[in-house]
């Protein structure tokens, strides 16, 4: 890579992120973030009890996770991973940076990945919770979309191939 980009993996809860996130951050050799450590406590805890988060909720994240980026960027790449479901999620993660911004949108099946979902342990998000991600979901327009039902490193060979 010849300058610093942000590669922000997305998708709902159960998709891969920080499975797909550390190995493709181990492949390129840079940073890996996961976003759910950056959620404040008070959001931890309503997950936990079974509410899903708003966009109240979600703003003081997002711009944590953007001030993140830009100051990784400003010595190396990075890896962020985070839902990120809605366009004005995206827009306020890649604030200031834009152009060195690239998505990659882990995709699969509602009954993929709620089993997945339901095969966790020690996470703060129950997988009831996954209607309401997959109700507020916007699909990205300028993402490389990979499909979670491949192994995770033809995932990552197909997300290389595409940045």
């Amino acid at each position: 890579m010849d300058s610093h980009i942000v590669i922000y993996v997305m998708g709902v809860s159960g998709s891969g992120k920080s499975t797909i996130g550390k190995k493709l951050a181990n492949y390129l050799n840079i940073p890996f973030f996961d976003g759910d450590d950056f959620h404040p406590e008070v959001n931890v805890r309503k997950m936990a009890s079974g509410k899903a988060l708003n966009d109240t909720d979600r703003q003081s994240w997002l711009t944590d996770l953007n001030t993140l980026a830009r100051q990784q960027l400003k010595s190396t790449s990075c890896v962020i991973v985070c839902s990120a479901l809605k366009e004005n999620y995206r827009k306020i993660l890649s604030k200031k940076i834009n152009n060195q911004v690239k998505w990659v949108h882990l995709t699969g099946t509602f009954d993929a990945i709620y089993k997945r979902l339901t095969q966790r342990t020690n996470h703060f998000m129950p997988p009831e919770l996954l209607k309401s991600q997959y109700s507020i979901l916007e699909l990205p327009k300028n993402a490389i979309s990979v499909d979670i039902e491949m192994l995770p490193q033809d995932v990552v060979k197909q997300i290389v191939k595409n940045l």
